[in-house]
């Protein structure tokens, strides 16, 4: 039975004042659960919080809109790193890792985080589930004031106090005044690339442009188990015909612009072709072909790969697996002459990946 590929949007989870998160499900994007995939949204207004948490999955989050701060716990560290971060900031969060994040105080944009990672050893196939560690529904919550007192060594009414206090659920707007640590510039070290000022991978005029994440350039990807890359691509260009090379499945996320998506799969089946614009998500099965086209107002996206460092195939373009075949093959398996075959291969000679519109 063929899996339903079309591009979704999320759903807002829970939120208030201080902001909101948003997922997408299963239920409504059954790729998600087929590949274990999680994908999700926070949306922070100015002086916005969310507290601190952890979560069942491994991720790589991505700053789509805005500035602000992260806070990081990782597994046994001692100290916490206050990480500023800005639109076009990725950061790799292995299992275990603790995190806050926030908003300034007067921001005129809302900070919009991006979470995409992966769920076979967590909870629910296809959706994180995060664990927060206080609020109203809080770790400590569930617990009795007996077990918290004596984990922090507090009288039982102090425990209570402690663990109430907080009546809100995730994310909370704070008070003005309130102040939270400033970032330290030493913490980014190696936790967070901006793809936006990063060294381009693939650089194309007038088609495109690429900065891969992997364990080179952020080596905590390695830990999470995911590559990732923001793609641009320029008004009219298209994105070669590729697949993945190491049985990965391919995630991605529409980050503004517009254009056309067709996926085709075993058999020859074109499996998707359709719009896709800001905001919505899809998935690319295992092995699965896809190519992109943007509209007029160009296209950008974010994906995250089932492998720390991803291989691609290409199917046209100078670096096509078609200019390595041999020529006499080549005119047998598309049965055509030797003539078509000159003129087949003589295209796209100085041409990679992204092709500008002629």
């Amino acid at each position: 039975m063929a899996v339903d590929l079309t591009p979704r949007q999320p759903a807002k989870a829970y939120g208030g004042e201080g902001g909101a998160y948003y997922e997408w499900s299963p239920a409504e994007l059954p790729m998600l659960g087929v590949a274990s995939i999680g994908a999700a949204k926070l949306s922070l207004a100015a002086g916005g919080m969310s507290l601190p948490s952890y979560s069942d999955s491994a991720k790589v989050a991505y700053v789509l809109q805005g500035k602000g701060t992260c806070g990081i716990v990782l597994p046994e560290g001692t100290k916490e790193k206050v990480v500023g971060v800005k639109e076009g900031d990725a950061l790799a969060l292995p299992f275990g890792v603790v995190t806050w994040w926030h908003n300034t105080p007067g921001s005129a944009t809302e900070l919009v985080v991006l979470f995409l990672g992966d769920t076979s050893k967590g909870h629910r196939p296809g959706q994180f589930t995060n664990f927060q560690l206080t609020g109203a529904s809080g770790i400590f919550t569930g617990f009795s004031t007996e077990f918290v007192g004596r984990a922090w060594d507090l009288k039982q009414d102090d425990a209570a106090k402690l663990v109430s206090s907080q009546p809100a659920s995730g994310i909370v707007k704070l008070s003005a005044g309130q102040k939270l640590p400033e970032p330290v510039a030493e913490d980014r070290k190696d936790m967070a690339l901006n793809c936006l000022e990063a060294k381009l991978d693939v650089d194309i005029p007038k088609g495109g442009r690429v900065v891969v994440l992997n364990t080179a350039n952020l080596p905590l990807v390695k830990e999470v188990g995911l590559g990732a890359d923001l793609v641009r691509i320029d008004a009219h260009s298209m994105c070669s015909p590729g697949f993945s090379c190491d049985s990965a499945y391919q995630v991605t996320y529409i980050v503004r612009g517009s254009g056309r998506v067709q996926v085709v799969g075993p058999e020859g089946k074109r499996v998707l072709e359709t719009r896709i614009e800001g905001g919505s998500l899809f998935i690319v099965p295992r092995f699965h072909v896809v190519s992109k086209i943007a509209d007029a107002s160009g296209m950008e996206w974010f994906s995250i790969i089932t492998t720390p460092n991803p291989i691609f195939s290409h199917l046209a373009g100078k670096t096509s697996v078609w200019k390595a075949i041999s020529p006499e093959v080549l005119e047998a398996s598309f049965n055509t002459t030797p003539e078509m075959e000159k003129l087949f291969r003589s295209k796209r000679l100085d041409s990679e990946i992204f092709f500008a519109p002629n």
